[in-house]
């Protein structure tokens, strides 16, 4: 997979690891099971697959019938997937939210071919993260959309605040565009949370390459809102299984 390829981060960087809006006391102790862990590797699989796919199909300049024979056997695979889905209002069957693992997420999910996918972990309580973005992603030519970066820095936001003991949702996003950001380069993002406004956690994030860490590319300050419980459990879901 090269769509993430980038420095290797230090530490414990699994995907049920990642954290992805859970701080450690919510890590669930029971070891997923044997098909389980086949399963979740299948989805990934697939995932990177069409991450490859989508790559290709943007940047070819094969002639029109090559284009339409690939257009069937996209079709034809697309209904084999259908054959079986879940409820948009349910969570799939790879998804533990008490271990932070969501292989759909936009973001991070290596089984979403939306995804770069980006690699997260905490380190001395801030989040940091890893990403190469690839033509899926482009806005000006050779750099990424400006709205993929809002997205980027969003998710690494969540993860600091919930790192820092206060998770919630987006409330507001605000975003400084410093220098384009450009494709194929390997990114590094860092969120830090900065203090509890109210309601609201107060979070502070930035792009750079991961070449020049110094020299912020994009910046962006947050508001997450802390969410009640009848809340939490509209938004993601029910049960001690997937509440966080």
């Amino acid at each position: 997979m090269t769509s993430s390829d980038g420095p290797s981060p230090t530490g414990d960087t699994a995907p049920d690891r990642q954290l992805a809006g859970m701080r450690d006391e919510y890590v669930s102790e029971a070891e997923p099971s044997v098909e389980l862990s086949e399963r979740r590797d299948a989805v990934a699989e697939l995932g990177d697959a069409l991450r490859d796919l989508a790559s290709s199909a943007i940047g070819t300049e094969v002639p029109i019938d090559v284009l339409r024979r690939a257009a069937r056997d996209a079709r034809e695979l697309a209904a084999l997937l259908a054959e079986q889905q879940r409820r948009p209002d349910e969570p799939s069957s790879v998804d533990d939210l008490r271990r932070g693992q969501r292989p759909y997420n936009p973001v991070v999910g290596l089984g979403n071919p939306v995804a770069p996918p980006m690699r997260i972990e905490i380190v001395d309580g801030a989040a940091v993260g890893w990403c190469t973005l690839d033509r899926r992603y482009e806005g000006p030519f050779g750099y990424a959309h400006g709205g993929i970066s809002a997205l980027l820095l969003d998710q690494i936001m969540g993860y600091a605040a919930a790192a820092a003991g206060h998770p919630g949702v987006t409330g507001r996003l605000m975003v400084r565009y410093r220098a384009t950001v450009p494709l194929g380069e390997p990114l590094r993002l860092v969120a830090r949370f900065v203090d509890v406004l109210g309601v609201r956690s107060a979070i502070e994030s930035s792009i750079c390459l991961a070449a020049a860490p110094d020299d912020a590319l994009v910046e962006a300050e947050g508001r997450f809102l802390a969410l009640r419980s009848e809340q939490a459990t509209r938004l993601f879901g029910g049960g001690s299984e997937s509440t966080p």
